[in-house]
């Protein structure tokens, strides 16, 4: 059993994604004391956005990769790898700007793998990564749940996350986060208890 938590809110002990994944993680370590730990702080020890070299070391076989790729290919490959061998993943995925932080999406990038989280045949897209729990805690500054100014954040994650395979998907959400510190308490207390229902 391996859980994996991803953090990538810049605003450290403010953070409000980084306490629900505080929570998510005390929860699922709870239920399974045994559980290897695995924690990737996207801020602390960020990803670089994909460039060509990347790229090609992502989504290439190995044995085409020349010089600079084959270099590449251990660290990105190492990413994926750790989340294809966790069993939960914990993801702290605040919105920025009415999307993801950057650092998070180029975590993303080395997740997209054809042939390996995904393949293609006549009858479309097939996810091949679903075996797995993944629990996004999302953090506002607004109340977005019913409005279209969330679309590109966890709409990104429900369809990225949908068309690798992963069907067991949840969202713990704090909104209202810019509205002061009651209605902080007020929003890490309902997280709270929907936490513990996971």
């Amino acid at each position: 059993m391996q859980i994996l938590r991803i953090d990538s809110s810049t605003t450290g002990d403010q953070s409000i994604s980084r306490k629900l994944t505080d929570e998510l993680l005390a929860h699922f370590t709870a239920k399974h004391p045994d559980a290897k730990v695995v924690t990737r702080d996207l801020v602390a020890d960020p990803l670089a956005h994909i460039d060509p070299i990347t790229t090609r070391a992502i989504r290439t076989p190995p044995e085409t990769h020349e010089e600079a790729v084959a270099a590449a290919y251990p660290d990105q490959r190492a990413v994926l790898d750790e989340f294809l061998a966790s069993d939960v993943v914990i993801i702290g995925a605040p919105m920025y700007n009415f999307s993801i932080p950057s650092q998070l999406k180029a975590w993303l990038d080395r997740l997209g793998v054809p042939g390996v989280t995904f393949s293609y045949s006549a009858e479309g897209p097939k996810g091949l990564a679903g075996e797995r729990k993944v629990v996004v805690a999302s953090a506002r500054g607004g109340e977005y749940s019913t409005d279209q100014m969330a679309e590109n954040q966890e709409s990104l994650l429900t369809t990225f996350f949908g068309f690798i395979g992963v069907e067991d998907l949840h969202f713990v959400r704090v909104e209202k986060a810019g509205y002061g510190p009651d209605a902080i308490a007020a929003g890490l207390a309902a997280a709270k208890e929907e936490i513990a229902t996971l």
